[in-house]
This record gives C-alpha cells, structure tokens and sequence, in this order.
C-alpha cells in the first residue's frame, strides 16, 4: 500500500497513478457522450453516417486514445486496438497506456460495446496477422484505420534491422528556451545537427513505411470495408519549432507519411476508400514536454486560446476531427490543397499567431507565470500520467498496482 506521487525529472514523469490514469479515460468518455447529445450524433445502429469497426494502432494515450473513444463511445464503433505498453502487476506500476487501455476496454464492455486490446509491436507482421485474425474471428471488416503510432525505435520487418528515430535539426545547431513545467525555469539549450544516418534513420520509424505496410496487409486479407477510410496524424506548428521539427529529422519523417499517404489513397480507390493525414494541434505530450521551445511556445499559445474561448485538448480535437471532418453531414471530407485535414486551424490562426508573436520575446523566468499559461501546461503535463486528474483523491494509498478501481 502506498500514496503515489508523481516522479519528475527534466519534464519527464516516469511513474503513473492507475486510479488518476482511468478518471481521464472517463472524463474523456464523458465528454464525448455529452457532445454526442449537443451534436445529435447518431451512430449506424442509430441510422448515422459512422464507423462500425474502427482499428487504432497506437490506442494508449494522447491522439490515439481520443479517436479510439470518440469512435466508440461518440459513433458507436466496435474497435480493436494495438499499442505497446508496460503492464502493472500487484506491486510495480505500468505505463500511462496500460491503465487507460484496461479502463477503455472496461468502460466499452458496460456500453455493450465489443473492443480488444493488443499490447504488441505494432511495427511487427505478427501484430498485423493477430490484428487480421480477429476481425476474420469477429467477422467484421474496418471502416476505419486510425494510425496513431510514435516510438523512437522500430525493426524493420523484412530486414530485422533495428531503426532509431532523433529529433534534430538538419544543417545547423538549434537553440532555444527550454521552459521547465514544474519549477518555471528557463534554461537555454542547444540541440546539434542530425549527421550520419540520422535522418533516414528517422524517417524509416517514424515515417509512413509502416502505415502503408498496414494497409497493404489488411488489404489483401480482406479485412477493409468498402469506403474505408484510414487517417494518420501530423504537425505542423508554429514557425518557432520548424527548424527542430518540421524542417528537422522528424519533419522529414512526417513529409514522407504525408506522400505515403497519396500512394495509400490511391490503392484504397478499388474499394472507394480514401487515406488522409491530419495536420492536429500542438499540445503536452511526454515527447513534446522535452523539445526546446515547445513548452514556452504552448504556455504562451494556451493561455491565449483559452482566453479566445478556442483551446482545445486532445479529445476535444479529435472529437471535432471525427464530427466535423471525417464523418460530416454531406459525407464530404473538407481538406487543403495537399488533401490534408487541418485541426490546427485554431492554433495557426493569424491572429492567434501574431499575439505569439508579440509575447514569446518577452518571457522571463520572473514573469512566465503571468505571460504563459503555467498552470494549464504543468496540469496538462500531470494528468497525461495520471495526476492532478479532477475527481481523483492523491492521498488515498493504492493498494494494487494493476488495478483501477
């Protein structure tokens, strides 16, 4: 039995509350059912334009547990999910990933919902025929294929071959403030240039090699419903993170994700199905809690979209991503000139930008608390691991690890 604290070192917290972690799973759910009321959603049991059976690779956390419950809970999907988490056991704690999987496949069993869970590589061909069996044991095929994945490795199916993903500037250093959450510390860092392999490197785990894999092997076992639709996800961001992110290492992993999508859409055309790519919002996530500048610029970013009244957090975006998007009324999926979709449209608003713009320079470790919205990233930054999690009493011992209730 123990009182859990969060354990934090340099923006990375590498302990989760299991009680914390499944409250924002619910809170998610609620949110999502509550917008399904506003909205007058249907699901297609209900006679709506939804998804019936939804795969999301990369179910755990972040993104990819929001569209696995708006999907399920909003739209009404039956779905099966893939990410690789750390299981708890009585005594030692897991992932974030593993206690918002087990509450999500909880909550969806009590909602007369089907959904299974695979803590597997979904990199590997083994997942993909384990994932192929069961929709074949279920008798479904999917209307949808969420990819959601992010990992700094990945082995290559073929070659077996071990890939390592970096987050680098490409040409010269970068330098930036790199804004501590908890104790309001700016530091300037400075991260050197990709060399070697390292941008090949990182365009082969985090680019779209896989996703076409996935589509490709799905394909062929018969296992995609004719108007399948299958959406990754991407970022752009301001032009303050471009030399670190988009015009760096992972940008030109998600360049090549988004050209791989064009060659997955058109091989879905046989079945009148469509591949897009999401440009989403930037928010807290435990990669982007550690990139230079990223957290001074959401600090700066979130306190003027909330007082827009325009802030949005993960399930907010994806709720809106599968609403207003992906299954609209027309049946029409509005995207830009490269066929993307853009969630982002908040964020890069002009306006929103140029009040960026005027504030970033300006930040001082005397003044971040006021400039930046402290408070709500230092939040944000908890509650993805389980803390500071409305609802949930943090001085109650824990008596199992692996449970949630």
């Amino acid at each position: 039995m123990a009182i859990i604290k969060p354990m934090i070192r340099s923006n990375i917290c590498i302990n989760a509350h299991p009680m914390g972690c499944a409250q924002d799973t619910r809170n998610q759910i609620a949110y999502v059912k509550a917008q399904k009321a506003k909205r007058g959603v249907k699901t297609a049991a209900e006679g709506g334009y939804a998804p019936k059976n939804v795969l999301v690779l990369g179910c755990s956390t972040g993104y990819g547990l929001a569209s696995r419950i708006s999907a399920a809970f909003e739209f009404g999907a039956d779905t099966i999910g893939v990410s690789f988490e750390k299981e708890a056991s009585e005594t030692k704690g897991g992932t974030p990933g593993w206690y918002n999987n087990l509450t999500f496949d909880t909550e969806a069993k009590k909602a007369g919902l089907k959904s299974a869970t695979f803590n597997m590589d979904a990199f590997s061909d083994e997942c993909r025929q384990t994932v192929i069996d069961e929709a074949k044991k279920w008798g479904v095929k999917f209307d949808l294929v969420v990819y959601s994945l992010a990992s700094p490795v990945r082995t290559d199916p073929d070659t077996k071959v071990l890939y390592k993903s970096v987050l680098k500037p490409i040409g010269k250093p970068f330098g930036g403030p790199s804004l501590d959450m908890m104790s309001g510390k700016i530091t300037v860092t400075e991260v050197q240039p990709a060399d070697g392999d390292d941008i090949p490197n990182t365009v082969k785990v985090m680019g779209g090699e896989d996703w076409e894999r996935w589509i490709k092997m799905l394909s062929e076992a018969g296992v995609l419903a004719e108007g399948v639709r299958t959406v990754a996800y991407s970022y752009i961001g301001p032009k303050y993170s471009h030399p670190i992110y988009r015009d760096g290492t992972i940008g030109e992993a998600k360049k090549d994700l988004e050209a791989r999508a064009h060659n997955i859409d058109a091989s879905l055309k046989a079945l009148n199905g469509a591949a897009y790519v999401s440009v989403n919002k930037g928010l807290v996530t435990r990669s982007s809690a550690v990139i230079p500048i990223i957290a001074q610029y959401l600090g700066v970013l979130f306190k003027i979209m909330k007082e827009n009244g325009t802030h949005e957090g993960c399930i907010e975006q994806m709720e809106r991503l599968f609403s207003e998007r992906l299954y609209t009324a027309d049946k029409k999926v509005p995207v830009d000139s490269e066929n993307r979709i853009r969630v982002d449209d908040l964020e890069l608003d002009p306006a929103v930008q140029a009040k960026v713009d005027e504030i970033m320079p300006k930040v001082t470790e005397e003044n971040v608390a006021e400039l930046t919205d402290l408070a709500g990233i230092r939040h944000d930054f908890l509650m993805i691991n389980g803390f500071d999690v409305p609802g949930v009493d943090y001085e109650k011992e824990v008596t199992l690890m692996n449970a949630i209730e």
